[in-house]
């Protein structure tokens, strides 16, 4: 049976080889980071993702997934390859694509025979051509080999699902033999296929989401003018989405989006439209409602309990999103450093995500990260939802309510009983909810 393997151990890769398992494949995974492949090995996932765990024991016992920390030992025992490497952004907002060039020349310098090579990462506009010319300018000498852009559509929370279940396969193949390559590996999923030129199936993976970061800003923008004229959003979004033109996801005004994709994309995407002289306003104004929605939030919460100073806040949540340990571009992070600028206390919980060290050092008798939700609000001045986990949802508020110093309560995530929190004396205050 041929196998796979599949280069970068992150999120995207580890959820990529563990399904290609699952699908019947023999699957390796390779990543130059020893801890994380020590990890593996051991059936441990080193990023928190419902499912993943439980598919990676299951198998490694069964003897179908193997690691590896050395590329080039790893590269010429299989013929397909998935790059799942990293790229991250720049300060200037574009993608950077070293670690994809270092798996390229690798695979350049190591192939014997024929390889199909199919980049899954999220990479800008050409990678794929690029991608060509770096396996030939490191090939010894001339072998066959084939590129094909096939991005992923993973949600950080939901990501296996999304994989076990895809709602549609991008195939960006010059080729047509190699594009049907690409998809007899998907076997019996049952889903929509888009064939597309490699170019197209990059900007597809970009546009996707700036779109639905269009949505969260739209709404959080809308919810602003809500809260001024007394009407809530919630009902406003319900009504918007029952028009099936527009549907009812992303319409859930909130304190902005977050993680390792939208904002990544976003900024990537603007800095390919000013390389060729298009200017993506729009979008400049998606990431500019983004940026402000936190301090919006805070300057509600001043309106409520006035100055800050002295304030002991409770951060409830600080995953950029519930189901996932991730912190990138969280906006509790943004909601907390604004806290910590106007001379608050700040008490933070989350079930899984814990802040980063360097960010506790660097504010040792302001901030602080607690274990049980009912210390983190003890004495509390005010409480600000920014993650909507079930915890917090179930939550016996009424209880929780005698342990603050005022029943104030901000609800980030317009999550929890508006009209029952305040039959129980709280002071609540959601977004587009005055």
């Amino acid at each position: 049976m041929m196998s796979i393997l599949v280069m970068g151990m992150g999120y995207v890769g580890t959820t990529t080889a563990l399904v290609f398992a699952e699908l019947g494949w023999h699957v390796s995974g390779v990543d130059t980071n020893a801890d994380k492949i020590g990890a593996l090995r051991n059936g441990k996932v080193p990023f928190h993702e419902a499912g993943l765990e439980f598919l990676l024991k299951k198998h490694l016992t069964e003897g179908n997934i193997r690691f590896f920390t050395d590329p080039e030992i790893a590269v010429p025992e299989h013929e397909t390859i998935f790059l799942c490497v990293g790229t991250p952004p720049r300060s200037d907002g574009s993608a950077d694509l070293q670690y994809v060039r270092q798996a390229t020349e690798c695979i350049g310098r190591t192939m014997k025979g024929y390889k199909l090579i199919v980049i899954k990462s999220t990479v800008p506009l050409g990678t794929q051509q690029k991608v060509v010319q770096w396996i030939r300018e490191s090939q010894p000498e001339p072998v066959p080999f084939d590129v094909v852009s096939n991005p992923e559509f993973l949600r950080e929370g939901s990501a296996l699902q999304d994989a076990l279940h895809p709602d549609r396969i991008i195939i960006g193949s010059d080729t047509e033999e190699a594009g049907l390559r690409v998809r007899s590996l998907y076997g019996r999923m049952n889903c929509p296929v888009l064939w597309t030129k490699p170019m197209s199936a990059e900007l597809i993976k970009y546009a996707s989401n700036a779109y639905l970061a269009t949505k969260i800003s739209f709404i959080n923008e809308l919810a602003r003018f809500c809260d001024e004229i007394g009407v809530p959003v919630t009902e406003v979004s319900e009504g918007i989405g029952l028009d099936l033109r527009i549907g009812k996801a992303f319409l859930r005004a909130g304190i902005g989006y977050g993680g390792s994709c939208f904002p990544k994309d976003v900024n990537a995407l603007l800095y390919m439209g000013k390389e060729q002289g298009t200017e993506l306003t729009l979008l400049n104004q998606v990431v500019e409602v983004n940026k402000s929605q936190q301090a919006y939030a805070i300057s509600r919460l001043e309106s409520m309990l006035g100055s800050l100073h002295n304030k002991t806040i409770a951060v409830l949540g600080i995953a950029f999103k519930p189901g996932t340990d991730d912190l990138r571009e969280a906006p509790s992070l943004a909601v907390i450093a604004r806290l910590l600028e106007q001379g608050a206390q700040v008490r933070v919980h989350d079930p899984v995500a814990v802040l980063p060290g360097d960010l506790m050092d660097g504010h040792p008798r302001t901030l602080r990260q607690y274990q049980v939700l009912e210390e983190t609000l003890e004495r509390a001045d005010a409480a600000i939802l920014c993650t909507e986990w079930d915890e917090y949802r179930q939550a016996d508020w009424l209880a929780l309510k005698g342990l603050m110093n005022q029943a104030v309560l901000y609800d980030g995530r317009n999550a929890l009983d508006r009209e029952l929190l305040k039959s129980w004396g709280f002071e609540y205050l959601g977004i587009g909810r005055q």
